[in-house]
């Protein structure tokens, strides 16, 4: 076997041995964890400041954001949330003219 191959050789082996040891912490891993329990229709239990999944869309610029982390407006008997004060500031600027011009 020349040094090249001998190189090629142990570079494989090392690239192996690292896979299989991260497979073996994935597996073990997967088997201590904690079964998560399921929150499906279960309100019970108060979320997180952050936890929250729903996303919701900025009626100025088109960003998504978290509902957590949006600011909310209340129009009437809807809701509506922005990403940041300028476009929230820019939307109540824009509804004020259409009411004043009618």
């Amino acid at each position: 076997m020349t040094f090249f191959a001998r190189i090629l050789s142990f570079f494989f082996w090392v690239l192996v041995i690292f896979w299989g040891i991260g497979l073996a912490k994935r597996f073990v891993h997967w088997m201590l964890r904690q079964p998560r329990q399921e929150s499906a229709g279960n309100d019970s239990e108060p979320r997180e400041a952050g936890s929250s999944r729903r996303l919701v869309r900025d009626p100025v610029c088109g960003t998504h954001v978290a509902e957590a982390l949006a600011l909310p407006v209340r129009q009437g008997n809807e809701v509506v949330h922005f990403c940041s004060e300028e476009c929230r500031a820019r939307y109540l600027s824009e509804v004020h003219r259409k009411v004043a011009n009618g």
